[in-house]
């Protein structure tokens, strides 16, 4: 194992920590499937992947009982944190379990099941590694999804320290049909990939600009190109912020310009930022930031 490296002719754009989804909804809460095209579970079929956790959905009246278990530990936090709060006469000081603010898009797939590797045999799907799955990997193990202008790269971190790592799965951009946010899920994160063979995979992703750069149209800027403004305004952000890698660089959709600089820590824990970001206009000064620029 070694630390992995982009190739030379490669531009890393961004990363995160990436793993399966779990399910929300009642009846498949916490719960992932791994399926072909007719809705058969395969994962004891998949070459490589050890043994893991088989579920079955719950029914409706368990499904109703975790829902109200749930309400029912919501109020007791919302009453003993009020109560902590008055004593303490500011503002919040804890946060609370996490809501899902979104209605399924896919009944099918996100409340009666829930699939994560949906997958003919010989698809792109079908190629994931088993280390994606939290209910087989071992404890302390961590997986980092790697977007490059040239392809999506998956590596493992075996012990956590991001100092040896290992290549677990790669697949060029081109074998990628769409990228979609799915709302309805633990803190907004799930992504959809659909692959141009037909199959997909849904995975809780941590970084918003993982999304960005797959989903959205990026024009890339080469450093040379940019105006003598813009110019003083990357120069001035990587002399404050020198961590060693080239800025990206992209015409967002709004026209306005965005440049990242990635940080240093390759496998930053849930909630450190990954990058440091600068949005100018065309003459390199700071602008408003629009919709389209994220």
């Amino acid at each position: 194992m070694s630390t992995w490296q982009p190739r030379p002719s490669e531009l890393l754009l961004t990363r995160s920590l990436i793993a399966f989804a779990s399910g929300v909804a009642p009846k498949v809460a916490g719960m992932r499937w791994f399926r072909d095209t007719d809705r058969n579970d395969i994962q004891d079929a998949l070459p490589g992947w050890p043994a893991g956790p088989h579920y079955a959905p719950r029914s409706e009246s368990q499904g109703r009982a975790r829902t109200a278990g749930r309400f029912g530990v919501r109020a007791l936090y919302v009453a003993v944190v009020g109560t902590l709060e008055n004593m303490a006469g500011t503002g919040t000081i804890m946060k609370g379990p996490s809501s899902i603010k979104a209605s399924p898009e896919d009944v099918e797939n996100e409340v009666e099941d829930f699939p994560v590797m949906w997958a003919a045999p010989g698809t792109v799907a079908r190629g994931l590694p088993w280390q994606l799955d939290r209910g087989r990997r071992p404890t302390g193990y961590r997986t980092t999804a790697l977007v490059t202008d040239q392809r999506i790269v998956v590596i493992g971190d075996p012990n956590g320290s991001g100092t040896r790592t290992e290549l677990l799965w790669e697949c060029e951009r081109s074998d990628i049909a769409a990228v979609e946010k799915k709302p309805y899920s633990n803190e907004s994160s799930d992504t959809v990939i659909r692959f141009k063979d037909g199959s997909w995979c849904r995975m809780h992703v941590y970084s918003g600009a993982w999304f960005r750069y797959l989903a959205a149209a990026n024009e890339l800027i080469d450093l040379e190109t940019l105006t003598p403004g813009q110019r003083r305004a990357v120069d001035a952000l990587v002399a404050k912020h020198d961590f060693g890698q080239p800025p990206v660089i992209s015409r967002r959709p709004s026209g306005n310009y965005l440049v990242e600089l990635l940080t240093p820590n390759a496998f930053p824990t849930p909630g450190q930022p990954i990058s440091v970001t600068h949005l100018m206009g065309p003459d390199g000064s700071d602008v408003a930031s629009h919709p389209d620029d994220f």
